[in-house]
């Protein structure tokens, strides 16, 4: 399921995940959502970054949520940093 407004980061190139939160704010969107769990977390940090000091100045950064997300695989339980980064206009 992928929301609409919402970009998830994982390990491609950190450009990719900037076109993808740049796209909605040119077509028109108002608020866009930078998620990312464990080690992608610096990188959700500097698309957010790189978003808002060459690409969307009047963008802001209105919230960020951090939590700790319980995962279970195979009986084995781990814990995973997460983070969600609301960009809006």
């Amino acid at each position: 399921m992928v929301e609409a407004g919402v970009v998830y980061i994982g390990k491609k190139p950190t450009m990719n995940y900037v076109l993808a939160v740049v796209t909605p704010f040119n077509g028109g969107s108002r608020e866009v959502v930078v998620k990312a769990r464990g080690r992608s977390i610096s990188r959700a940090v500097d698309v957010a970054e790189i978003v808002r000091g060459r690409f969307i100045p009047d963008a802001e950064v209105r919230d960020v949520r951090i939590a700790t997300e319980k995962l279970s695989e195979d009986g084995r339980s781990a814990s995973v940093s997460s983070i969600e980064i609301v960009l809006s206009k």
